[in-house]
C-alpha cells in the first residue's frame, strides 16, 4: 500500500465485514445460538473497527481514495454507482462507527443476556445492530449521492426495526412507526435536494457536482427569485432536520427509547442521528453559496440546542433526560454548520459520540441495576453499590457539560467562539441560545447524575413504583448491583476518549490541515474559522483560558443549582413547579408538539387521504376513467348491438345503403359545381 492511494479491496472489507456478521447472524442464529451470533458478529466489527483505524492512519499519511468499485447502470449521461470518497472527514467517521459500534456490541452481550422477547429475538438483535453498522459504514464512505441515499435509508429502516424490537409493547410499535414516519417526511425534502443536484449538474458523483457549484450559484429556481443553490441546500437539509431531529422534525428521538438501550447508544450517539450534519459538512462547497441556507441551518440548530435543553429539565426517565440531552447536543452541531464551522461540528459529532455513548450505556446499567426501572425519582445512593458505573457516569457528566481539559469542552466552547464570531443573520440569536444552553445542559445533567447517585437510596421504597413492580417493595428484591464485566468495561473504554480525544485531536482537526480537502470553506464571507485559529494558542492554553470564560461558570453554576435543589432542598423544584405551573405543563407536553401532530397534521392527512381515496379514486380514477369508459364501452355496443340482427337481407341493406351513402358523398361536390353553372 503507497502513501498516496487505499486499496479498494480494504475498504470493501471495512464496510462489507458487519454485513457478513449480520448475514450469519440473521440466518443461521438459531443454529449456531447466542454464542455464535454474539461472537461472529462482534468479530466481524472488531474487524471492521481494525481496518479502519488502518485507514486513518495511511490518511494521516496522505493517502486518499476516491473511485468507482462497481457500476451498476448508466441511464443517459447519469451515472449510478457504488464507490468511495475516504478522506479525513471519511476516515474519522470510519473509526468512530466501527469503536463505538464494537462498544455496543460487547455491552449488549451482558445487557441482553436474559432477553426472552421471541425465539431467536437475541440473535435477531445483533443481525440487525450489524446490519445497522455496514448501513452507516456504506453511508460515510459513499463518493456519491446515490450510495448516500441507500445508506441514509438502510439506517432508517434498520432503526424502525430496532426501536420496535419489543413488538408485543404497543409503544415500541407506535415509536418505530413514528420515526419511520417522521425520517420520511425529512427524506421527502432530502430526495427532492438530490434530484435537484443531478438535473442541473447531470451527475450524482459528489466531485464532478460541486465542481459545477458555481454555476448553480447563478441560477434561479424556476417560478420564483430564489437561488437555485439555496433551494437544493434548503431541501437536503430537510433530510438532515429528519436524520439528525432538528426542530420540528424531532419528536420522534425521544419515543425511540422504548427500544432496548443499545440501540439509544449505537443510534443516538455516534451514528444515525449525526448522519445528518455528516451530509451538510460533506455538502460544503454547495452550503457556501448560499447565506440564506446557511441562516436557515443556524437559526434551526439554536431552537434545537436551547428548547430541547429545557425539556430535559422535567424527564423522569434515565433514558429520555441523555435523549434530549442528545437532542440539545445535536442542535450545538447544527448552529456550528450554520456559521460555516463544518470542522467545528464534526468534531463536536466525534467528542459526543464517545460522551454520548458513555452516557446511554451507563443509563442502561443504572437499569440493569435497578432490575428495569428507570424512574430516576426511585433511585439515589447508588454510587456505593455501581462504583464502576457510577465514575464513568461522572466522566460523560462532566465531558457533557464541556467541564474544561474534558473532550467536551474543547468541542463545544468551539462552538460558542464560532457563532461570537459569525454576522450571519440569525446570529445574534443563536449566540444566545448556545451561552444559554450551558446552564440548561449542566442543570439537567447533573440533576440526573445527583438523583441517580447521591442523596438517600429511594429504591428502597420507591416513591414512584413502575407499573410492573407488583408491589416488591423489600430491599433484597431491589438491592443494586454493579453490571458484569461485559456491560462496564465498555463504559471504561468509552470514558478514556471521553477525557482525552478532544484535547489531542483540536489542533489538527480544526486548526490544522486534516479536513483540507473535505471541507470547503469561503474565508472571505464567513470568517469564523479564520478567528478561531487566531485565538487558539493550544489545547492547554484553551483549557486555562476556559476556567476564566463565562461559559464555565454558567455550567458550574448550573452544577451547583442541581446540587441545591436536589440534595440540599429538595423542595425546591415542588415548589417552583407549583409556582410555574403554566410552564411546568407547556415543558411537561413538550410544547404540544406531539398534540398538535396527532390532533391536526394526522387529522388532517386523515381528511385530505379520504377525500383523495373517495374523490380521486373512487370518484375520478375508479368513478369517471375505469368504470366511466366501461359504462360508456357498454352504452355504445348496446346501440351498435341493435344492428346486429342475424339476417342476411338486412345485412346487404346495410351495405347498399352505405354505398348509396359514399357515393353521394363523393359526388356531392361535383353536383354541386354543376348545380353552380
Amino acid at each position: 500500500m503507497t502513501p498516496q492511494a487505499l486499496s479498494p479491496n480494504l475498504l470493501l472489507a471495512v464496510a462489507l465485514a458487519p454485513l457478513a456478521g449480520a448475514i450469519v447472524a440473521g440466518l443461521f442464529g438459531r443454529r449456531i445460538g447466542r454464542v455464535g451470533a454474539h461472537s461472529v458478529t462482534i468479530f466481524a466489527v472488531f474487524v471492521s473497527f481494525v481496518l479502519s483505524a488502518l485507514v486513518l492512519r495511511d490518511v494521516l499519511a496522505g493517502a486518499r481514495f476516491n473511485a468507482t468499485v462497481y457500476e451498476w447502470m448508466v441511464l443517459g449521461g447519469l451515472k449510478m454507482e457504488i464507490g468511495f470518497l475516504v478522506d479525513g472527514l471519511t476516515a474519522m467517521m470510519m473509526v468512530v462507527v466501527s469503536f463505538v459500534s464494537l462498544m455496543v456490541h460487547v455491552y449488549t452481550v451482558g445487557y441482553m443476556a436474559d432477553d426472552a422477547t421471541s425465539p431467536g429475538g437475541y440473535q435477531r438483535f445483533f443481525a440487525y445492530i450489524s446490519l445497522f453498522t455496514f448501513s452507516m459504514l456504506m453511508l460515510v464512505m459513499s463518493n456519491n449521492f446515490l450510495q448516500l441515499f441507500f445508506g441514509w435509508e438502510a439506517v432508517g429502516l434498520v432503526s424502525y426495526l430496532l426501536i420496535g424490537y419489543y413488538y408485543a409493547k404497543p409503544s415500541a410499535v407506535f415509536a418505530n412507526m413514528k420515526a419511520f414516519i417522521v425520517n420520511r417526511v425529512g427524506d421527502f425534502g432530502f430526495i427532492l435536494g438530490i434530484g435537484l443536484v443531478a438535473a442541473y449538474t447531470g451527475t450524482l458523483n459528489y466531485a464532478e457536482a460541486f465542481a459545477k457549484g458555481p454555476e448553480l450559484a447563478k441560477l434561479a429556481f424556476p417560478g420564483t427569485d430564489w437561488l437555485l443553490v439555496t433551494v437544493t441546500c434548503i431541501c437536503l437539509f430537510v433530510g438532515a432536520m429528519g436524520k439528525s431531529a432538528q426542530v420540528p422534525l424531532h419528536v420522534w428521538l425521544p419515543d425511540s427509547m422504548e427500544g432496548p438501550t443499545p440501540i439509544s447508544a449505537l443510534i443516538h450517539a455516534a451514528t444515525m442521528v449525526t448522519a445528518g450534519i455528516f451530509m451538510v459538512a460533506r455538502m460544503s462547497p454547495l452550503f457556501e453559496l448560499s447565506d440564506t441556507a446557511l441562516s436557515f441551518v443556524l437559526v434551526i440548530g439554536a431552537i434545537t440546542a436551547l428548547f430541547m435543553g429545557f425539556l430535559g429539565i422535567v424527564q423522569n426517565d434515565i433514558k429520555r433526560v441523555v435523549a434530549y440531552s442528545t437532542l440539545s447536543q445535536l442542535g450545538y452541531m447544527t448552529v456550528a454548520l450554520g456559521v460555516s464551522a463544518y470542522s467545528v461540528a464534526v468534531f463536536h459529532l466525534m467528542t459526543h459520540a464517545f460522551f454520548k455513548a458513555l452516557l446511554f450505556l451507563g443509563a442502561g446499567s443504572v437499569i440493569i441495576g435497578m432490575h428495569h426501572d428507570q424512574d430516576i425519582r426511585n433511585m439515589g445512593g447508588l454510587w456505593k453499590h455501581m462504583k464502576i458505573t457510577w465514575i464513568t457516569s461522572l466522566v460523560g457528566s462532566l465531558a457533557l457539560i464541556g467541564t474544561p481539559l474534558f473532550s467536551g469542552f474543547y468541542s463545544k466552547d468551539s462552538i460558542i467562539e464560532a457563532v461570537l464570531a459569525s454576522h450571519l443573520p440569525g446570529s445574534g440569536f443563536a449566540a444566545f441560545a448556545v451561552v444559554a444552553g450551558v446552564f440548561v445542559t449542566a442543570f439537567y445533567s447533573f440533576r440526573m447524575y445527583f438523583l441517580v447517585f447521591h442523596g438517600a437510596e429511594r429504591f428502597r421504597h420507591k416513591p414512584f413504583p413502575p407499573a410492573d413492580d407488583h408491589g416488591h417493595h423489600d430491599a433484597a428484591h431491589h438491592a443494586p448491583h454493579e453490571s458484569p464485566w461485559v456491560v462496564w468495561l465498555p463504559l471504561v473504554m468509552l470514558a478514556i476518549p471521553s477525557v482525552v480525544i478532544g484535547g489531542l485531536t483540536i489542533a489538527p482537526m480544526l486548526h490544522g490541515d486534516f479536513f483540507a480537502d473535505s471541507i470547503f470553506v469561503d474565508a472571505a464571507r464567513h470568517p469564523a474559522m479564520k478567528e478561531l485559529a487566531e485565538e487558539f494558542h493550544g489545547a492547554i492554553a484553551m483549557a486555562l483560558h476556559g476556567l476564566a470564560a463565562l461559559p464555565f461558570w454558567l455550567a458550574l453554576g448550573g452544577v451547583v443549582t442541581a446540587w441545591w435543589f436536589y440534595l440540599k432542598q429538595p423542595s425546591i423544584p415542588a415548589a417552583l413547579a407549583r409556582r410555574f405551573g403554566p410552564l411546568m405543563r407547556l415543558l411537561d407536553n413538550k410544547y404540544y408538539f406531539d398534540w398538535f401532530n396527532e390532533n391536526v397534521l394526522a387529522v388532517g392527512a386523515r381528511w385530505l387521504g379520504r377525500g383523495l381515496w373517495q374523490g380521486a379514486d373512487l370518484g375520478l380514477i375508479d368513478g369517471a376513467l375505469v368504470n366511466g369508459s366501461a359504462r360508456a364501452v357498454g352504452a355504445v355496443a348496446g346501440v351498435v348491438r341493435l344492428v346486429q340482427t342475424g339476417y342476411l337481407y338486412w345485412y346487404a341493406l346495410v351495405m347498399i345503403l352505405g354505398l348509396v351513402g359514399l357515393m353521394t358523398w363523393q359526388l356531392w361536390p361535383f353536383l354541386g359545381g354543376l348545380l353552380a353553372r
